[in-house]
């Protein structure tokens, strides 16, 4: 019975070890789309910071494909951040569940 105790609390630690694996996932991913959305805004700035040098109408061939590539490397770094966090939330809720279910586990994970 004793033995079969240890079984479940390691089973338990492991599990709760798994999400947290999980958690850092989503963290890099986070880290990841907030790289992402740093470029556009560091391409934009070099191009407001220059745009005295240039016509705009002159260089509006290259200026339309640098604006429709910002705005998808915006979405997709938004999309990368927020799916971060709904999943993030998700493995909290998961780490309540069995901090609640499991009580004698509980009191070591904050």
């Amino acid at each position: 019975m004793h033995n079969e105790q240890n079984k479940n609390d390691a089973i338990i630690i492991n599990e709760v070890q798994l999400i947290l694996a999980e958690m850092r996932t989503s963290l890099a991913v986070m880290r990841t789309g907030i790289a992402v959305l740093a470029l556009p805004l560091s391409v934009l700035s070099v191009l407001i910071a220059t745009s005295k040098y240039y016509d705009v109408l002159n260089v509006l061939h290259f200026l339309v494909p640098l604006a429709v590539l910002c705005a998808v490397l915006i979405v997709f770094g938004a999309y990368l951040v927020i799916s971060s966090i709904i999943r993030m939330r998700h493995y909290d809720q998961l780490i309540s569940e069995i901090k609640l279910k499991y009580s004698i586990i509980g009191k070591f994970i904050e």
